[in-house]
């Protein structure tokens, strides 16, 4: 017999299956218009020039034999080059499940998992079908209220489960794999961001380290050892010094951002990687789900990982980028 969590999940594929096509896919929704798209979105500008991209940092070999990383460090940003980029815009801000969830009612895609077991999914008419019994099961296992719900009656249940609904509109959405990103950067009538603008973005004309400057303090960023923050996500915007040059935040730490390249070596770059090639997409910025490997490295912005495009992290968001 399913749980109250897994009897909630089942009904939730059910509704986003509903918008499938006959193979369990979903079509690339075409480019329209902001006007359609009803989001508010905050960008900020990022003027055409130079910058410089990547480092000359060599392989911290004590560093890899003490956390066991198996890959060496920094020589997938080599070389250090000097590069100019047109301008454009990007967001201020990664984008966050309500902004999502604004696109998945518009367009009956598939809904990141993470809603399908925090609850962030269901709608207040679905709510009101369930019985006072499911609706306090459901209120302490699925949406975690803070209360004693066996002396709630339903309407005080409703209440307090869209409450919890609202506290994650302002956290960037996760749980959504790279084409899902791309979908809906298209829908709003942007586009991802190339590696080299996202870099750009986040360190500014003259190569910081990281968006803030030069200096590590991991009080500026959310490095997911916060305990303010469940599953080590803060909302957006919620380190107020954690921005870049040109004012985008939570460029580093919060969430690792897709971008919209295959990860591959730099031009000049004499590093080989059997990651290389049409296989892995790149994804910036250092996120909660390093865990106990919470170190410098992982939140600069020049640092490189990779993750496959249809993979669906609880650490991995992204934003879009505009053209001018």
């Amino acid at each position: 017999m399913l749980g109250v969590k897994g009897y909630f999940v089942s009904i939730l594929l059910v509704l986003s299956l509903a918008g499938c096509d006959a193979d369990g896919k979903k079509n690339v929704p075409e480019v329209v218009s902001k006007k359609l798209a009803h989001i508010k979105v905050e960008q900020v500008l990022v003027p055409a020039g130079k910058f410089i991209r990547g480092s000359n940092k060599e392989d911290d070999v004590a560093m890899r034999q003490q956390y066991g990383f198996p890959m060496p460090l920094f020589v997938d940003e080599h070389p250090q080059k000097t590069i100019y980029l047109d301008a454009f815009r990007i967001d201020t801000y990664e984008v966050t499940n309500k902004q999502f969830k604004q696109y998945i009612l518009q367009t009956r895609r598939m809904l990141p998992y993470a809603w399908m077991s925090n609850g962030y999914a269901i709608t207040e008419d679905q709510l009101q079908m369930l019985d006072v019994d499911k609706l306090r099961r459901m209120a302490s296992d699925v949406f975690a209220v803070d209360r004693d719900t066996r002396t709630m009656d339903k309407p005080a249940l409703v209440a307090a489960m869209l409450e919890q609904q609202h506290a994650q509109d302002n956290f960037p959405v996760t749980g959504v794999n790279w084409f899902a990103a791309r979908d809906f950067c298209a829908w709003r009538g942007a586009r991802l961001p190339s590696e080299a603008e996202w870099e750009k973005a986040a360190r500014g004309p003259d190569g910081l380290e990281y968006p803030w400057g030069n200096h590590w303090d991991p009080k500026i960023t959310n490095t997911g050892d916060d305990g303010e923050w469940d599953e080590g996500m803060a909302p957006v915007g919620a380190y107020p010094d954690n921005k870049s040059p040109y004012g985008a935040y939570d460029m580093s730490g919060n969430v690792w951002e897709w971008t919209a390249d295959w990860y591959a070596p730099y031009e000049g770059s004499t590093y080989e990687s059997k990651a290389f090639g049409k296989t892995n997409r790149v994804i910036r910025g250092g996120g909660g789900g390093v865990g106990h490997y919470a170190i410098s490295y992982f939140f600069r912005a020049a640092t490189r990982q990779f993750s496959e495009p249809e993979m669906e992290s609880e650490d991995v968001g992204f934003r879009c980028v505009s053209d001018i």
